[in-house]
This record gives C-alpha cells, sequence and structure tokens, in this order.
C-alpha cells in the first residue's frame, strides 16, 4: 500500500509539471479560418477587414513558436484594423478628411470662424448634414465665437472624430484580455491543439488518478478510527513550508493569468476542448469553463480525501456531499446548460452582494430578454438575498450556506482543509477581520446603490440615459473597482491563493459581504449556537487549533459559555476534533441573554461533593 501510495504521489507530481509546461508547448498560426472562428459574433466586415491587415503585415499563416511573440506582431493589428475600418466608415456613413477639410475652410475665410448649418449643407450630402448638426449645434455662429482658427480646428475634429467612432463602434476591437485570449485560443497549433485528447488524460486524467492512489490508500494505511492530523506541523506542506511556498506561488500565478492574461493559459483551455465539446459540439472553452472545470475537479478529489479523513463523522460525510452537490450542479453544469436555452448562465445559489454584478444594467437586460422563466430568475436573485438567505440564517445560523452551499466555502473545506490550523488566532486578527470584512459590505452596498441607480435610468428611465453617476460617482467606475480589488485580487489570488500562507478561509473571514451580511444575523437573530459542556473540556486546544475561522474556542469552551460569534461559519470541525465530546452544534432559543450568558462552570475541586449528595437526596 505504501508503494501505491508513493507512486500515487509521483503520478500527481508529474502530471502537474507537464500541465504547467503545456503553457510553452505548441506553435500559433493566424489563419483566415482562424479569425472567422474568432470574429464569428462580429459583423463580417471585421473578419474580412482583420484577415486583410494580418496579409499586409505579414502575419497571416506565419507560425510562431511562442504565444508571447504571436500576441507582440497580433497587438498592431488592431490598431491597424482599427484605423482602417474608421476611415472606411467615414467614406461611407461618417465625416471623411476630404469633407472635413472642405468644412474648415469654407468656415475660417478671411481668418475668421464663421460655422453654420448652411456651411455643412454646401459641403456634406443631407444624411451627413443632421449628424454632425446635432452634434456641432452649438459650435454655430454667431452663439459660439472663436478667437483662433486654431481653436475651432479642435473642437470641429474631435466632434467629428467621435462621430466617426460612433458609426464604427460595431466593426471596432479592442485591445484587451478576452480579445487577446480568443484569438490566441483560435490560433493555437501543433501538438496541443492536435492532441487534445491525449494531453486532457496526461494532465486531468493523471492528476486523478495519481491523487486517488495517494488518498484512498490512507484509509489501508491508518485503519484506526478517529481524524488524523499526525505531524500536522512538521510537514513542509502544510506548515509553511517549501512544499506549501510552491503551491502558494502555483495557486497565485494562476489566478493571476486567469484573471489579467488568459491568453497565456489558451493551451489549457484547448485541452479541456474536449469536456466543452459534451455541451455544444465542437465547443470552444473559455478561460471561465477551465476554472470550472478545475475547481469541480479539486473539490471532488478532495472531497474525497475529506470523506476518508471524517469517515466517523456523520456531519462531516453528509455536509461535504452537500457541497460537492451544489457546487457541480448549480455553479458548474446549470452555468453551462441555460445558456442552450437563451437563458442566462447564473449560478442560481450565488447571492447578493456575493453577486456584485446582479444590478448592472446588462446582468438585468439579460435576465430581462430571456422570457417569463428570466424574469423569474431576476427576481429570485432579490427574494433569496432579501429572505432565503436571513431567514434560514435565524434558523440555521450561516453554516447553511457557507458550509453546505457556498462554492467558495465548498473549495475552502476540501482543497483547503490541509490548511485550515494556518488560520491567525490572534487578537490583532480578529481587530482587522472585523474592519475589513465590514468595511467592504458597506463598499458592496454604495457600489449596489449607485449601479442600481443607473440601470434604472437604462431602462425604466430614458429621459436620465447618459447620466452615469450618482453624488459624483461613476457607475461603471466603482462596479470595475469592486471587482478588480473585491473579486478578481481578494476572492481570487488573496483568498485561494494563500491558502497555504493565510488558511483556507482568509476570504471568508475577511472579505466575503455576503459572510458579513449573515454574521450580523447570526451574532443577534439566530436561533443557533455552539454549545459547550466546560466541565468535561481538558484544555488540550485542538477546536482553537483547527477552527479555520480563528476564534479561540477552547476559551469558550473552558467558560462553559455558548459560541455564538458572526464570524463562525458551522463546519463542526471543532466539535469533530473534540476528544471529550465538549462541543456541540445546536439550535436553540433565539433570546440573546440565554445565548450569550456566560454560566458558572462547576468544578471538583470548588465543590463539597458529599454536601451535593445530601442536598440531592431532600
Amino acid at each position: 500500500m505504501k508503494f501505491i501510495r508513493i507512486a500515487g504521489l509521483y503520478i500527481f507530481i508529474a502530471s502537474v509539471l507537464l500541465f504547467i509546461a503545456t503553457i510553452f508547448m505548441g506553435n500559433y498560426t493566424l489563419t483566415e479560418t482562424s479569425i472567422q472562428q474568432t470574429f464569428s459574433g462580429k459583423k463580417a466586415r471585421v473578419a474580412k477587414t482583420f484577415t486583410a491587415v494580418a496579409k499586409e503585415n505579414g502575419v497571416l499563416d506565419k507560425t510562431y513558436n511562442s504565444q508571447f511573440s504571436f500576441m507582440n506582431d497580433v497587438k498592431t493589428l488592431f490598431d491597424k484594423h482599427n484605423q482602417r475600418v474608421a476611415e472606411a466608415v467615414a467614406e461611407e456613413t461618417g465625416i471623411s478628411t476630404t469633407e472635413t477639410n472642405n468644412i474648415i475652410v469654407a468656415s475660417t475665410q478671411g481668418g475668421n470662424v464663421t460655422y453654420t448649418k448652411d456651411v455643412l449643407q454646401q459641403n456634406l450630402p443631407k444624411a451627413k448634414v443632421k449628424l454632425l448638426t446635432d452634434a456641432t449645434s452649438w459650435m454655430f455662429s454667431p452663439d459660439k465665437t472663436y478667437d483662433t482658427v486654431d481653436a475651432f480646428k479642435n473642437d470641429l475634429t474631435n466632434k467629428i472624430t467621435e462621430i466617426n467612432r460612433s458609426q464604427a463602434g460595431e466593426f471596432l476591437l479592442y485591445d484587451n484580455k478576452y480579445s487577446r485570449f480568443d484569438i490566441t485560443e483560435r490560433a493555437a497549433s501543433g501538438i496541443i491543439a492536435n492532441n487534445k485528447g491525449l494531453f486532457l488524460f496526461l494532465t486531468f486524467g493523471l492528476g486523478i488518478i495519481g491523487s486517488l492512489m495517494f488518498i484512498i490508500t490512507g484509509l489501508f494505511l491508518k485503519p484506526i478510527p478517529g481524524i488524523k492530523n499526525n505531524g500536522i506541523y512538521l510537514h513542509n506542506a502544510t506548515n509553511r513550508g517549501w512544499v506549501g511556498i510552491a503551491v502558494f506561488g502555483f495557486l497565485v500565478t494562476f489566478y493571476v493569468l486567469l484573471y489579467f492574461h488568459p491568453y497565456i493559459i489558451a493551451n489549457w483551455t484547448n485541452i479541456v476542448d474536449p469536456l466543452k465539446s459534451a455541451f455544444i459540439k465542437n465547443g470552444s472553452a473559455s478561460q471561465w469553463f477551465l476554472y470550472g472545470i478545475l475547481y469541480c475537479v479539486s473539490m471532488i478529489v478532495m472531497g474525497i480525501r475529506m470523506f476518508i479523513k471524517y469517515r466517523h463523522n456523520q456531519y462531516q460525510i453528509v455536509r461535504t456531499a452537500s457541497v460537492l452537490f451544489f457546487q457541480i450542479i448549480f455553479a458548474f453544469l446549470l452555468v453551462e446548460i441555460l445558456p442552450l436555452f437563451d437563458l442566462p448562465g447564473v449560478d442560481l445559489k450565488n447571492a447578493w452582494p456575493l453577486d456584485y454584478n446582479f444590478l448592472t444594467d446588462w446582468n438585468v437586460k439579460n435576465y430581462l430578454n430571456a422570457g417569463h422563466l428570466g424574469k423569474f430568475m431576476f427576481f429570485w436573485g432579490f427574494i433569496l438575498s432579501i429572505i432565503v438567505v436571513p431567514t434560514l440564517v435565524y434558523f440555521y445560523g450561516k453554516r447553511w450556506y457557507c458550509s453546505w452551499v457556498c462554492g467558495c466555502g465548498g473549495l475552502a473545506e476540501t482543497l483547503g482543509d490541509p490548511y485550515r490550523q494556518l488560520s491567525d488566532k490572534r487578537l490583532i486578527a480578529w481587530k482587522i477581520e472585523r474592519w475589513m470584512i465590514y468595511s467592504i459590505l458597506i463598499f458592496a452596498i454604495i457600489m449596489t446603490v449607485i449601479v442600481g441607480y443607473n440601470t434604472y435610468n437604462i431602462i425604466y428611465n430614458p429621459a436620465n440615459v447618459g447620466d452615469s453617476t450618482l453624488f459624483g460617482i461613476n457607475a461603471y467606475k466603482i462596479n470595475e473597482w469592486y471587482g478588480f480589488l473585491v473579486g478578481s485580487i481578494f476572492a481570487g489570488v488573496i483568498g485561494t491563493g494563500f491558502y497555504p500562507i493565510l488558511g483556507n478561509r482568509t476570504w471568508c473571514r475577511f472579505g466575503c459581504p455576503l459572510a458579513a451580511y449573515m454574521g450580523i444575523v447570526q451574532r443577534f437573530k439566530s436561533k443557533f449556537r455552539i454549545t459547550t459542556n466546560g466541565g468535561q473540556c481538558i484544555s488540550c486546544g485542538n477546536c482553537s487549533t483547527y477552527c479555520e475561522q480563528g476564534i479561540d474556542v477552547r476559551a469558550y469552551a473552558q467558560k462553559g459559555q455558548n459560541i455564538v460569534r458572526s464570524s463562525c461559519v458551522g463546519c463542526g470541525i471543532c466539535s469533530a476534533v473534540c476528544p471529550r465530546g465538549v462541543l456541540k452544534l445546536e439550535n436553540g432559543s433565539d433570546d440573546g441573554a440565554t445565548r450569550h450568558e456566560v454560566p458558572e462552570v462547576i468544578l471538583g475541586n470548588d465543590v463539597d461533593l458529599f454536601q451535593m449528595l445530601e442536598e440531592s437526596k431532600k
């Protein structure tokens, strides 16, 4: 069994190293076909113009060995494509360079500026006269006077540039991470693009097989009942040693590439294309599909580990099965299946404020344009956040969501289980936690109000369309900054990448605004508490050591006090690792005094036991 376990470890490591190496394997060739595939959702003119520009600049059908050198050449094509499209559209429906020059000459006779509608009518077709009149009527003489010709030229050319860009808008390409990823993925050629199924097996397949060999054989090597954490502070993988640092580096790098430079991992998405084809024939995987596959595979494999490690604890088995179900079915499969029926691909268990895009204009339009079921899904978001969440927290505490439903919590409980002892238990950490998590909740509320106001104007109050600010704050900017700082950096790069450094619930403890929202309800009006039997506590410290939320559980247990903390996610590990059965997760009265009281703990040295016996007989 030991040989199988070691062999499984080596197989897993080999699959991970190959997975990383695939980034640098294969070639990239921009062909007419790959351009057509990349821009299939745009007007035919886009692909045609981009192909012509690529051919003129020697990029078409040229083979590159690196996605970095490939992207360096492709980036120049975006600007040249946009320039050509803008010039062509200006001749057709916008204002051409010749027409602009004619207007300037006609308006500046004798060195004075006389800009009127008559000038436009003399130098432009009728349709273009209206276009330029609507945009520049404020410049007409004599209402507007110019001291210099250059000032007039500057205003006019700026407005014409805006008009031409607006006219060419549907044909323009933007050099951003999404465009780079799309074109790099479809330009991939060579060994990986031609052997996707083989590399899927060599990376994901062998990785799963190797990790299960390592995990399952542990069941036979340690058959004695009980939760085994032997040597957890001595192992390099679980005590911030070199293995943990290596895992930390991999996770952080992965999230940075996923969120900000997805074109670099285009080969990884090509590897999972065969799985995407299960939903769409010959489908092309996005970076988010890759992320979903990695997320689910990690949870399933480490979930099996949870089943084995906590096999004698029914609560942990059922809880682990629950988070796996909700992640695989709701957060992954439904998100992939719903768009096949022209419905928004949303995670129906993702409540506000965790779903920070809930009230953005594009998201609301997707719901409202998807028929009656789409409208129901939209209003379900309100019901879930305003009614379902606080009601269930009242009856069952945060645990119903954080430890039974949430995908972030599910990954923390499975993939992050080996790191739960690394959570900071110091008082300063608790103070930082309170300031950070409630500050982010306030940020989320302000952002939602501003974004919601903007969406209401766009959909229901057209008179205010164009004014996307409230209290001087731009709705798109604050949503973008929230998504960058909280949705990407905190929830992804830090929240998961820092598992081996800060413990498995860094995001849930310090950053999740939904956890903060539920924590307020749990702290002041909930039936949930962890009860303690202080007389049985032997102060071993297991409960505090393995509390992923950094709660000093032992301090409560020694006093026999109920644990009623807004940060507690009810994972039940403190109860599971207690050798004396001191801790129990229970629901009882929601009376504040009863839940928070500090009872007198009766110890043998404090009383006369014979006197108690006599009194009990009376």
